[in-house]
């Protein structure tokens, strides 16, 4: 390990602990000595890290540090590009212009070796097996997830029978071969998923929905038995 992979993983440890973590604990994580932790503390507190010293307890790290400049290991690294790569592949124009421009951004930090190996990533995209429909409702669907707005949609169900529902939209799933929307329908007055692609009609009205997002979600994963990831 580097040592400035060595501090960004030092800061790391030190965010996930709430309370002073002592300076044997984070120099055996971290497999270096007394003596190098202490230098380290130091090299971050120079660059602006709010890193106390509590007497007799250890090392607590206050929130609102970044570390300039951004450094990811190798496979982190293959990881957001390879995350973009998909994204600008598989996600509508704007999202996918977001993720390039994403990724331009981290690159233009990041310090010249760790540039060369972003820019050198050999994980490609393969090309979908069935190329998804255009869908122009995949924006407006993100914008009222982010505000927790209700939504009037005019749904089309595999019959070819459509329905007018009030939705309360609270995540946005991508597969290969759709894009599902989930959603509490009040008209069914339960969690229903619709595919982005049979939606005819949306219209985000101005009312919030009365539960917070995390809530619904929380539920949503509860029902279907899915582990947060």
């Amino acid at each position: 390990m580097s040592r400035s992979q060595r501090l960004l993983a030092l800061i790391q440890i030190l965010r996930r602990h709430r309370f002073p973590v002592a300076g044997a604990v984070l120099a055996q994580e971290l497999g270096i000595t007394l003596r190098s932790l202490y230098r380290d503390i130091g090299t971050l507190k120079e660059q602006g890290a709010n890193i106390e010293g509590v007497a007799g307890l250890g090392f607590v790290l206050h929130p609102g540090f970044l570390l300039p400049p951004l450094m990811f290991s190798e496979d982190e690294i293959e990881a957001l590009v390879l995350g973009s790569r998909w994204v600008a592949e598989r996600a509508d124009e704007r999202l996918g212009q977001a993720a390039r421009n994403a990724l331009n951004k981290i690159s233009a930090v990041l310090p010249p070796g760790l540039r060369d190996e972003l820019d050198a990533s050999a994980l490609l995209i393969g090309p979908s097996a069935s190329p998804l429909p255009v869908d122009i409702v995949q924006p407006l669907i993100r914008q009222a997830i982010r505000a927790e707005l209700k939504v009037e949609i005019v749904y089309q169900d595999l019959r070819g029978e459509q329905s007018c529902r009030t939705i309360w939209p609270f995540a946005l799933g991508y597969f290969d071969e759709a894009r599902v929307l989930v959603a509490w329908c009040e008209l069914r007055d339960g969690f229903r998923h619709f595919r982005s692609d049979r939606i005819s009609e949306f219209k985000v009205a101005q009312e919030r929905y009365p539960r917070r997002r995390q809530a619904l979600l929380k539920a949503w994963r509860l029902q279907e038995g899915i582990r947060p990831q």
